[in-house]
């Protein structure tokens, strides 16, 4: 931090000598933006305009030193910062100061439902990046959750466009009031990693405005990201990263956004497309991403010298090139070159609380059933056990590796099985039960049947001697699970877990299964499981997070960001075939249109597993009778709709109270009720509080894809509020005239 501020200081005042006594506008941070960039841009060349818009290394693109603008410097990941890569290649540089707090998965901050949260995320992270001295941190993702076997999932924000809305804005401006860009992705439609390079995206424009645009409309509107990142797949023909409609005529003309475009690492594939339709920052070229590399350096690029030759021979316009340049110095002035920003701090304990308050408030409890017909639940586990058996590959496991661009380097992982320690002491023992192999990126390890079989018969055997057994597996970040460049390649628990739950339960009714993972999974286990929790990657605090919930000490309050199916079949992309999900290679529909989670589910009267929004407690919420401030409004109109919601329980909890609207007669498909409002609130034994929603216009507008705006037809509508999408108390029905 001291050399990088010292050399930015010399190179300013060396430009100060240069430029006389009078300081340039571009400098003069009294100035308004606009005026110091475009001063900026007045005294560039066209080569230094050029250097800025492409990589000169992995992650780091170029400023302009004669002037003294400084190098961007970009980092991995939306959950943490990633250790420092070498200039050039994939390896890490093997440093000793890069270790960092790893927060819990975008997944996990999604099922807090709780904005204040997201606010201290992003702040969070903010400020471990400045101390690492980054200026754009490549996250949130906000692509919607498609199929459970995408195995990138767990980097977004669930299944609903409304919720991953709300949670990504406070994210965006906790980190960027830290003069850190965050740089939302990927724009759009990067629902699968299988043939993500080229697989051709084709839905309806409803589906496109309705279902996985929101929320990055959101990113750009309500929380002015400075950079968005765009995906690798094509959409309707074109690549994303260079896409007409998605980067020109959404983004920059329907929305405005003064922002930077920046390609995934590899997401350019030509130049005149580049130069014209929407590309401001090319990365990582002529790799795939992330592993191979190429003897072409960074002037190769298609934004470099193949583009400086098109400019001089007016093959496309040098307005292109200047409006690129100019995006590329707001960001600068916004980030590296601000003076004032703080210095930052990584790993301290106020990140680690915040770590682990995100998993406190994420973690869902799915199920808790007695154990037998009259005995007591067997959540929270009573303090007096005598002896509880730990089983699980993940118990132990540092679920910060794999994954791909999303693999931290963390100074602290407290993991499941220190966490259940620190509480009950030499009360705990612990058996693999299976083993799932060493973090590897695209590659599978094959492990020897038998060496699970005797890892299951260890555990199952040690089962039968303890009070408690908890079974802590799921899924890691291994390739074909969740990570990226690899989907899944199965809906049910892999290395044999489905097996191994079935005979610990067996052996010891009083089974807790814990399951760690961005993902759905299959349940033929369920029946026989008295309590299910839905863990997540809870990051550096993860053994903390699941002790306090487990113990008591925090009283469960997540709900799911996406919806589990019962079967793979019942979701809607799986619901038509191959050409649905994962295409032919080449192309992919989306014929679930605008059906997308528990809107299929809802719709189609195919019941989820487990719904969006569900999540028990330790404690019952009773809901009142709802009132609305009319029966009828028209147009322009909001209608308030209020809800006393009490806890009857003995013990404080917090509760998601959901607003669901549904528009009972339309000219067109829409799904019978759909997520426009929510607040979670704290209650004491006894409290009642009374939560209020305000039902504006436009949450009763769908995309019109005849005219190309948004519309609300006048009509019988439903109001339906609840503790889960399944799980509704109360109706109001209303109208709009």
């Amino acid at each position: 931090m001291i050399l990088r501020n010292s050399l930015f200081t010399l190179a300013v005042a060396a430009s100060f000598v240069n430029a006389g006594a009078a300081i340039p506008v571009y400098q003069d941070e009294t100035r308004p933006l606009d005026e110091r960039v475009e001063d900026a841009l007045s005294r560039m060349t066209l080569q230094e305009k050029v250097n800025m818009i492409h990589a000169q290394g992995k992650f780091s693109s170029a400023g302009v030193p004669r002037l003294g603008i400084p190098d961007l410097w970009m980092s991995d990941g939306p959950h943490g910062v990633r250790a420092e890569i070498n200039w050039n290649d994939w390896g890490y540089s093997n440093r000793t100061n890069d270790s960092i707090t790893a927060f819990p998965a975008l997944t996990a901050l999604a099922a807090t439902w709780n904005p204040d949260l997201s606010f201290a995320y992003g702040n969070a992270l903010g400020e471990e990046a400045l101390y690492r001295e980054k200026d754009v941190m490549l996250g949130p993702g906000v692509n919607i959750y498609r199929t459970p076997l995408n195995g990138r999932n767990f980097e977004y924000m669930g299944e609903d466009p409304y919720l991953a809305s709300v949670l990504v804005v406070p994210y965006i401006k906790g980190m960027q009031q830290n003069g850190v860009a965050a740089s939302v992705k990927h724009f759009a439609l990067n629902n699968q990693e299988l043939w993500r390079g080229h697989i051709d995206v084709n839905l309806s424009d409803r589906a496109l405005h309705e279902i996985y645009l929101p929320a990055f409309k959101s990113a750009v509107i309500d929380g002015d990201s400075w950079t968005i990142m765009g995906s690798y797949n094509k959409i309707r023909g074109q690549h994303a990263c260079h896409n007409e409609m998605l980067l020109n005529k959404i983004l920059k003309d329907d929305w405005g956004y003064k922002g930077v475009v920046v390609t995934d690492w590899g997401g350019a594939h030509d130049t005149r497309e580049a130069a014209l339709y929407g590309l401001d920052l090319e990365m990582g070229s002529y790799t795939n991403g992330l592993t191979s590399e190429s003897e072409f350096t960074t002037d190769d690029y298609y934004l470099a010298n193949p583009y400086i030759e098109m400019l001089q021979k007016g093959e496309v316009p040098m307005e292109t090139i200047d409006d690129k340049a100019r995006r590329m110095l707001r960001l600068n002035f916004l980030t590296a070159m601000k003076r004032d920003k703080p210095f930052g701090s990584v790993a301290t304990d106020e990140h680690y609380a915040v770590a682990e308050q995100i998993g406190n408030e994420g973690i869902v409890l799915l199920k808790n059933a007695p154990v037998g017909k009259k005995g007591p639940k067997l959540l929270p586990l009573n303090p007096d056990v005598k002896s509880i058996l730990v089983v699980g590959d993940n118990a132990t496991r540092d679920l910060m590796k794999g994954g791909g661009s999303s693999e931290l380097k963390v100074k602290d992982n407290f993991t499941p099985l220190d966490g259940l320690r620190a509480i009950y002491g030499d009360k705990v023992r612990y058996a693999q039960g299976y083993r799932a192999g060493r973090p590897m990126y695209a590659h599978v390890e094959d492990i020897p049947q038998a060496v699970q079989d005797s890892l299951r018969a260890q555990a199952v055997a040690m089962a039968k001697d303890a009070d408690v057994v908890i079974f802590i597996g799921g899924l890691n970040k291994n390739h074909q699970q969740d990570c990226e460049a690899g989907d899944r390649q199965e809906y049910g628990l892999p290395f044999g877990q489905p097996q191994l739950i079935k005979e610990l339960s067996a052996a010891n009714p009083d089974l807790v299964v814990v399951l760690l993972s961005g993902n759905a999974v299959e349940m033929p286990w369920e029946k026989e499981v008295p309590a299910i929790i839905q863990g997540w990657y809870l990051g550096s605090m993860a053994g903390r997070s699941l002790a306090n919930v487990i113990s008591g000490k925090v009283s469960p309050s997540g709900k799911l960001p996406f919806s589990f199916p019962a079967r793979l079949e019942d979701n809607g992309a799986h619901s038509f075939g191959a050409i649905a999900y994962p295409g032919d290679s080449i192309r992919e529909e989306y014929l679930e249109d605008i059906l997308v989670g528990y809107r299929w589910h809802d719709t189609k009267k195919i019941p989820a597993f487990y719904p969006f929004g569900h999540g028990l407690s330790y404690t019952d919420f009773k809901y009142g009778k709802a009132s609305a401030s009319a029966k009828t409004i028209s147009g322009d109109q909001n209608l308030t709709i209020t809800i006393p919601v009490r806890n009857t329980g003995s013990v404080e909890g917090k509760e998601v109270v959901q607003l669901y609207i549904g528009d009972e007669s339309a000219s067109v498909l829409r799904p019978l009720k759909e997520l426009k409002g929510f607040e979670k609130i704290s209650l004491k034994p006894g409290e009642e509080k009374a939560v209020t929603f305000t039902v504006k216009p436009d949450d009763l507008k769908f995309y019109d894809d005849k005219t190309g705006s948004w519309r609300a037809e006048p009509g019988k509508f439903k109001a339906y509020i609840g503790s889960s999408s399944a799980d509704i108390r109360a109706t109001v029905p209303f109208e709009l005239k």
